[in-house]
């Protein structure tokens, strides 16, 4: 599938870009995950958005970075990695996470990264250098599992 990625800061996303971001987390995370959670957690404006659109410029991948401090002292925070189930099984996941390894090493060099990763995503999550740390928890209904990767 030929994506057009694109990195925003929260005042560059615009109504249309910030409507479909949240579109498609409330599509998988809210309905099709069954996971009821407070999704608008006041961390998109420090964030840097990674959209991913397909040729018809539907958003099919969407992440968010966010800076040290925001969500965890002296690490980037990669969160809210989702695809569109139209966009699953081309390699879109992979894509969007070198996206996010780049994004993160041009904004934020030498700094770690942390992610909080659904168990069944953890194999996609260690081919990027992403190392499990302690016990899976329970995290509106999914299992998670933190993972860090060092700078």
């Amino acid at each position: 599938m030929q994506t057009d990625w694109t990195v925003l800061t929260f005042p560059q996303l615009g109504v249309d870009n910030l409507y479909d971001l949240l579109q498609l987390r409330d599509q998988v995370f809210v309905v099709e995950q069954a996971s009821i959670y407070g999704d608008l957690d006041g961390l998109d404006r420090p964030a840097l958005h990674l959209l991913g659109r397909d040729g018809s410029g539907a958003l099919v991948a969407y992440a968010r970075l966010l800076p040290p401090g925001s969500k965890r002292d002296g690490e980037v925070a990669i969160g809210r990695v989702v695809i569109a189930p139209a966009g699953r099984g081309q390699g879109l996941g992979k894509q969007l996470m070198q996206l996010a390894l780049d994004t993160a090493a041009r904004h934020f060099p030498g700094t770690p990264l942390w992610l909080s990763a659904q168990v069944d995503k953890i194999g996609l999550y260690r081919q990027f250098g992403f190392v499990d740390q302690g016990d899976a928890y329970d995290d509106g209904g999914i299992l998670h599992r933190d993972m860090c990767r060092p700078a």
